[in-house]
């Protein structure tokens, strides 16, 4: 319901022209402005005061961020234009919008960023009679270069010069902090994470609205997540953690599902990481309920992928019953995330698939089926992460291949364990000890593993060959890593290492 809030004077004029149009105060709601009734940021609306129209910054990004004029001259096909276009129905905003040239053009050009219809960016700057409007024509131009479809090139560097052009000036610190806003939104997105953070800092310091200080905090908390890495700092995740208990609290007072929702994605993902599992669930299923209400399937793919992510964590951690959830939830994620139209989140999915196919519990003689279908999801995910184009996440297939190899029923014309050493040492080829330490490690434990169970000819020399690998693999764990877990098990293999050659005096060969 779009809302318009009136001065008591011209009340009676504004409900009669939407009345005018049949069927439209269905979902326009036109409400006196006074004391009690004030127009809020947490929705969009109009609002008519003196014989002018405003339309407010729209923090609660109802539309693409572009500004409007900050006042228009109050006529009826103005006020219906506006309307039908925050309604999203541009065929009528342009209709009553034809009389007016220039108004006629900021809504075509909310269309365009609304919908990605390509454009031409003007730079332009004609004659600008007001220092608003010269803010305006600042902002907006880094709008278009920010979030338009353009049809040509434009640097971004550009873009940041245009924002901080808009934010020098702004006639307040409202407007300031809302192109200020675009600006971080964008070096996040370049993850120039040091500035982005410094320049949220300063501009909450401003003396701005509770909104826009959400909104700010917001980016922040994106940003922070962004700085999460293993080892996690304690310090930063408590700071997160706090952060979304403010952000959540504010949204879900206004009725924001869509915020609520997203930030209830992230807690999730900060109750995963802390082992706080039965928490995490209950933050991403209540997330998923909420974008199923309000039917934005991006938005509840990308849900469902951390839902899955979430039960895959908690089976890896000693509870296979979870991974039957993960794998459902993995697989709605993929009908929004396909591989026509995202093929790395595609093939992502797909190497968490791979490891649960090979570790699902079921009845031994689907044992068969699911290793096939755990190969297929792991060739599926390799042939996007290729060793080529994606060093780091070819290495962590390998090694996760090679152990799921290692699950799989015994063939009859194959060896796993030894097709599984050939994926270990392809990833220990990239998982070297100066870059990926603790990952060499891991993979080095996995490989010993397979070691002892792999098929060997009768051979002296090829079993020689072999010890020799796993001596120099299980003695070189400690100089990698000061994981005391991880050190035990290595000296564990040392010292079967050490049974295994006094039976086969393989020390005096």
């Amino acid at each position: 319901m779009l809302k318009i809030f009136v001065d008591s004077e011209q009340f009676e004029e504004v409900k009669s022209i939407i009345q005018h149009i049949e069927r439209l105060d269905e979902v326009v709601s036109v409400q006196e402005k006074n004391a009690q009734n004030e127009p809020n940021e947490d929705f969009g609306f109009l609002s008519v005061h003196k014989h002018k129209i405003h339309l407010p910054l729209d923090w609660a990004n109802h539309l693409p961020p572009y500004l409007f004029p900050f006042s228009l001259d109050f006529t009826q096909n103005n006020v219906l234009a506006l309307a039908f276009m925050l309604l999203g129905n541009y065929e009528k905003a342009y209709q009553f919008a034809s009389s007016n040239e220039t108004l006629l053009q900021d809504i075509d050009m909310m269309n365009c960023l609304q919908h990605g219809v390509p454009f031409m960016l003007d730079l332009e700057n004609s004659v600008i009679e007001s220092d608003e409007e010269q803010y305006r024509f600042y902002h907006n131009a880094a709008i278009k270069a920010h979030y338009g479809e353009l049809n040509h090139f434009f640097h971004v560097s550009n873009t940041k010069n245009l924002y901080k052009k808009a934010i020098e000036l702004a006639p307040n610190d409202e407007y300031k902090a809302f192109s200020a806003k675009h600006l971080a939104t964008l070096l996040l997105d370049l993850d120039e994470l040091r500035l982005a953070d410094e320049f949220l800092q300063r501009t909450l310091a401003l003396n701005i609205s509770d909104w826009a200080k959400m909104e700010l905090l917001t980016l922040c908390n994106s940003l922070w997540m962004k700085q999460l890495v293993v080892p996690y700092d304690t310090d930063l995740l408590e700071k997160i953690k706090q952060n979304l208990a403010e952000l959540l609290q504010f949204y879900e007072a206004r009725g924001a599902k869509i915020s609520v929702a997203l930030l209830l994605i992230d807690a999730s993902h900060i109750a995963n990481i802390t082992n706080s599992f039965t928490e995490s669930l209950g933050y991403i299923s209540k997330a998923i309920h909420l974008l199923e209400e309000e039917n934005l399937p991006e938005f509840l793919g990308n849900a469902q992928f951390r839902k899955g992510t979430l039960l895959f964590t908690w089976a890896q951690n000693g509870n296979p019953q979870f991974y039957k959830g993960a794998m459902e939830a993995y697989q709605q994620a993929c009908k929004v995330f396909t591989k026509e139209n995202h093929p790395a989140v595609f093939a992502e999915i797909h190497g968490y698939l791979g490891v649960i196919y090979s570790e699902i519990p079921d009845e031994a003689k689907k044992k068969g089926i699911w290793a096939a279908v755990s190969t297929s999801s792991f060739k599926e995910a390799l042939s996007y992460f290729t060793r080529e184009t994606h060093l780091y996440e070819y290495a962590m297939l390998c090694n996760n291949y090679a152990n799921a190899l290692t699950k799989f029923p015994s063939g009859v014309l194959t060896d796993n364990y030894a097709k599984a050493m050939e994926f270990y040492e392809e990833a220990l080829e990239i998982r070297n000890a100066i870059e990926f330490p603790y990952e060499r490690a891991l993979t080095l434990l996995n490989y010993l593993e397979a070691c002892w169970y792999v098929s060997q000819d009768e051979s002296e020399q090829a079993q020689q060959a072999l010890y020799q690998k796993m001596l120099a693999a299980a003695s070189e764990i400690e100089n990698l890593v000061d994981d005391s877990a991880l050190i035990t098990c290595a000296n564990e293999h040392l010292v079967r290492l050490k049974e295994l050659a006094e039976i086969n005096d393989f020390v005096n060969r």
